[in-house]
């Protein structure tokens, strides 16, 4: 078969050059319509499931909220593993599926048993709802909005109404999440003295706010030979419109029980930016679309927007950008393609001191890669920096083939011109016969090198998506050079060889070749000698291969050099967010006394649209950094560590953006490796994690031992005395919606600001009767028959501790103790943690230890 590519290669000549150029147009045209991303689509499908719970406990939410959607999503078609978090008023559920499931089909198996989990939740809870189609690696941007005299209720308004909606209509983008800030509401804070001298109950003003607005047509009149549409005017507009309500059955006003004012919600999350208060917006991207193609839509739409904002707001893009390290990587390796294209073309001179059979064989390069890009658009896949990668270890190998064709040509040629003129072959036939003399070396040594990456399609999970590109790229162009090598070498060699006016002088070896020949056979003489030896020293050698491989250490992805930090601040569990933000931005300036930052971003809690159950005790920052030299990193971080040590009271974790997101998918961890301690109950389970804490710390190799919070946290219980509540004819319901509403604060309706921003009415009591316990068990209760009776007399108000998160991995409470590597490689550090832990916990029967993280595809 290759006797006949060659014959009909060298029979149509033309046809073989025209091909090549063709190619090589279609490829460049292809290359710049590929899309570069920084790696394979490494999310796995994922489908995140949100549930609010107001009133309910960590341990409450558990039990009535989580373990029916896990139960109802157990035995999904393609599931493979089910994480979960419960906290206080919340439940975050992951259902991951097999690699290979599409995520719309993996969505539409939740939401087919959405029905049955939402018929098993109690009343109260609000529906679960599906969070868009994204991941932590989706995240492509972060940006700040700081204002130099704006509020921060100001600065939400514009993130939340004019900035995030335009990202959100941008094609590509998932999702925007929006932390910091205040969320402005329209709050109804109610005096419970002057509800009890009207002898008024709290719903009663809820009544009279939500009865308040409303607007109504009324259909369409003709008069004056017009048509008029009718229309009853009731939207709240002002806090002015409220205070006039009505309270039905009488002849008051809220103005009278209440005031009426703006005020920001109960925040959850709070940002900022280089130690100022900020609004951080997180935007995700949807799945297979092309982060640099999205960067540049969002780059654009942000610059435009920055018109529209007030003078004294700023929009500030250099916290994190996903696509900085993927240019980054790709002008690396463009750099690498490049060095390796002008050694090749080095040494071909050197050795052959012809500039034309350097030409031929530089060929192969771009023509193999161009057939390999070609291949990867036909299967779907996209440029990336593993595919780039795999061309740039091909390098070396694309022009073999080439080189071995064009030195036995050229060899021949020079033969053929030394003989009689009347001997010498026609230069084609001694090109086909040639070219013809090697192919079997050519296939041969090409199939093995190709042998030895096809092991790489046999991985599964995410190396198997993340290797696979980089088998493919380098098995198309190597198989590329080798049909290069068979057609379109000697085509060319048949055409530039014979008439070039070095052949008719090069009839003999360069001096180069002479010298190398002549040492190489002094050489080869010496050893054929000394036979025992050469073995004896050749088996050592192999011994030593031998015993150095398993010395080596094992890691499943190499250290990243990424430019920025990510560093994860977690306070003690009931830390208020107040303490937690002062923590940060103490952070936040000991990291700007550094020469090699310049930028620090916070974010404290979590985001309403966070699909991450961060606590308001946890803090992120990002810092980007520039150094000198990248051999100067280790220093760094080793630097940042002794200068964050100096904030009481919190563990520091350091990572890098891309490798913290990869850890976090790979075991819903921010680290290298996460200790995962599988077990029933909560206060056994704090105990093994402070006992895996403690005999991890300070292991050289290992940084960063922090395990997630599992301790109780204050709270106040409200715990209703059955029999006085029977008494007074209340219901547990009433005194329940009594204390969400007085306490809490109850959302009752909306009002519209301009054409499209809109705040919740809230209806609470006023701060001064609800901010303290003694203030709580003060407050009267209204009866169904009239009166008021002590919310103390009815119901038990203590001081009460209750677990802070609960987190479980299919079906399995568990406590996470997060480790990150200094130094040490990941498969030595895995078999010190175990040993470590072998000898320090004692685990009672139905609890188990196992280690995650990138160990696992390593």
């Amino acid at each position: 078969m290759m006797k006949r590519i060659l014959e009909a290669a060298l029979a149509n000549r033309i046809g073989v050059l025209i091909g090549a150029a063709l190619l090589m147009l279609l490829g460049a045209q292809v290359t710049r319509e590929m899309s570069v991303d920084v790696f394979p689509d490494l999310t796995a499908p994922t489908v995140t499931i949100m549930t609010e719970a107001h009133g309910l406990g960590a341990g409450e939410v558990e039990q009535l909220v989580t373990f029916p959607i896990e139960t109802g999503m157990n035995g999904a078609p393609s599931v493979r593993r089910i994480r979960s978090a419960s906290a206080a008023g919340i439940s975050i559920v992951w259902v991951e599926f097999d690699w290979n499931t599409d995520v719309y089909r993996a969505r539409q198996l939740v939401n087919e048993r959405m029905t049955a989990i939402r018929a098993a939740l109690p009343p109260g809870i609000d529906d679960p709802t599906m969070t868009p189609i994204s991941s932590i690696m989706g995240e492509v941007m972060l940006v700040a909005l700081e204002g130099d005299s704006l509020s921060l209720a100001e600065l939400r308004a514009l993130a939340d109404w004019e900035i995030r909606p335009q990202l959100m209509s941008l094609v590509g983008v998932a999702n925007v999440a929006v932390l910091g800030g205040e969320v402005q509401q329209l709050q109804v804070e109610v005096n419970p003295l002057l509800l009890q001298h009207f002898g008024l109950a709290l719903r009663s003003v809820e009544e009279a706010v939500a009865a308040a607005q409303g607007a109504s047509g009324g259909g369409v009149i003709n008069d004056f030979g017009n048509s008029y549409s009718v229309r009853s005017v009731g939207r709240i507009r002002t806090p002015q419109d409220l205070e006039q309500a009505l309270i039905p059955g009488t002849s008051l006003r809220v103005r009278d029980v209440a005031r009426v004012n703006w005020s920001g919600g109960d925040p959850i999350g709070s940002g900022s930016y280089n130690g100022k208060e900020a609004v951080i917006l997180t935007v995700s991207k949807q799945p297979e679309v092309n982060t640099l193609e999205l960067t540049r839509r969002l780059d654009q739409a942000l610059v435009d927007l920055a018109l529209t904002l007030p003078e004294n707001a700023h929009l500030r893009t250099d916290v994190f950008r996903q696509s900085d390290f993927i240019e980054v990587s790709v002008d690396n390796l463009k750099r690498t393609l490049a060095e390796g294209a002008f050694f090749v073309m080095i040494v071909l001179l050197i050795f052959l001191m012809n500039w034309r059979t350097t030409l031929i064989s530089l060929l192969a390069i771009p023509i193999s890669l161009v057939a390999s890009i070609l291949v990867l658009q036909v299967l779907g896949y996209d440029m990336n920096t593993m595919s780039l990668g795999g061309m740039a270890i091909a390098i070396g190998a694309l022009v073999d083939d080439a080189i071995i064709d064009v030195e036995n040509v050229y060899r021949r040629l020079r033969k053929n011109m030394s003989l009689p003129e009347s001997d010498r072959l026609p230069s084609l036939q001694v090109v086909r016969e040639a070219s013809m003399e090697i192919r079997s070396s050519i296939l041969v040594a090409t199939l093995i090198i190709m042998v030895s990456f096809v092991p790489l399609f046999f991985l599964d999970g995410m190396e198997g998506r993340l290797l696979k590109p980089l088998g493919i790229a380098f098995l198309t162009s190597v198989m590329a050079s080798l049909f290069v090598a068979l057609t379109l070498t000697p085509v060319l060699c048949s055409y530039l060889l014979p008439s070039t006016r070095a052949m008719h002088k090069a009839t003999h070896e360069t001096r180069l070749e002479r010298v190398l020949s002549r040492w190489y056979r002094l050489t080869l003489q010496h050893l054929l000698r000394k036979t025992v030896g050469v073995v004896a020293l050749a088996a050592a050698l192999l011994g030593c291969a031998i015993f150095g491989f398993f010395q080596l250490g094992q890691t499943f992805l190499p250290p990243f050099n990424e430019g920025s930090l990510v560093i994860s601040l977690v306070g003690p569990p009931g830390m208020s967010l107040d303490e937690s933000v002062k923590a940060g931005l103490q952070a936040e300036q000991l990291l700007l006394t550094l020469p090699e930052v310049d930028v620090v971003t916070r974010r404290t809690g979590r985001a309403e649209l966070d699909e991450h159950a961060q606590g308001i005790n946890s803090s992120e920052l990002d810092v980007p950094f520039t150094l000198e030299h990248p051999a100067m990193r280790e220093k760094f971080f080793t630097q940042v560590r002794s200068v964050l040590a100096q904030i009481p009271g919190v563990n520091v974790t350091l990572g890098q953006p891309i490798a913290h997101r990869i850890d976090h998918m790979l075991s819903g961890t921010r680290a290298n490796i996460a200790v995962k301690i599988y077990g029933d109950e909560l206060p056994v389970l704090q105990a093994l994690a402070r006992k895996a804490v403690t005999a991890l710390e300070g292991v050289e190799g290992l940084a960063d031992v922090t395990a997630e919070p599992m301790m109780e946290v204050p709270e106040v219980r409200i715990t209703p005395r059955p029999e006085l509540l029977a008494a007074y004819g209340l219901t547990r319901n009433d005194l329940g919606h009594f204390v969400e509403t007085a306490i809490g604060g109850e959302e009752v309706g909306e009002v519209y600001i301009g054409s499209q921003r809109r705040a919740s009415i809230v209806v609470r009591l006023a701060p001064e009767y609800r901010s303290t316990i003694e203030a709580i068990k003060s407050l009267n209760v209204s009866l169904p028959s009239g009166g008021f009776v002590p919310l103390s007399l009815i119901a038990d108000v203590e001081s009460k501790s209750t677990s802070h998160t609960i987190a479980r991995e299919n079906v399995r409470r568990k406590a996470v103790i997060a480790v990150n590597l200094d130094g040490l490689d990941l498969g030595n550090a895995v078999s010190l943690i175990r040993s470590r832990l072998d000898d320090a916990l004692d685990l009672p029967p139905g609890y188990r230890v196992e280690l995650g993280g990138q160990y696992e595809s390593a």
